[in-house]
């Protein structure tokens, strides 16, 4: 059974930090690119920040603050937030996604981050 787990989430005040975790499980997480995605209320949801083994692709409206890592020997993939900004309240998603040999895409629950003072 596959699971993504987040954690991490809060209120936080303009220019605080949190970083999210994304426990998976039930799937060969390295052959997985992994993805944090946001959604902000009446907002599509957005692709954050990507990780493979070998790259990291991060948005330009979260570039310079956010920071995606992962570590496969926990499946666990990182999202580090600094200098958060009040744009910055959604819920964050994780998402695991391989194209080879068909394409899947898994989602976790979301968590929900705010910015407010």
């Amino acid at each position: 059974q596959v699971q993504l787990v987040e954690s991490g989430g809060g209120l936080v005040q303009p220019g605080g930090s949190l970083r999210l975790s994304c426990a998976a499980s039930g799937f060969t997480f390295r052959n997985y690119a992994m993805r944090w995605y946001r959604q902000a209320p009446g907002k599509e949801r957005e692709l954050v920040a990507g990780i493979t083994n070998s790259n990291t692709t991060i948005a330009d409206s979260v570039k310079g603050r956010f920071t995606i890592s992962r570590d496969n020997a926990k499946n666990t993939v990182y999202l580090q937030m600094n200098n958060l900004k009040i744009e910055d309240t959604a819920v964050y998603y994780c998402s695991a996604f391989t194209s080879f040999p068909i394409k899947r895409q898994y989602w976790g629950q979301g968590t929900q981050v705010t910015v407010s003072s």
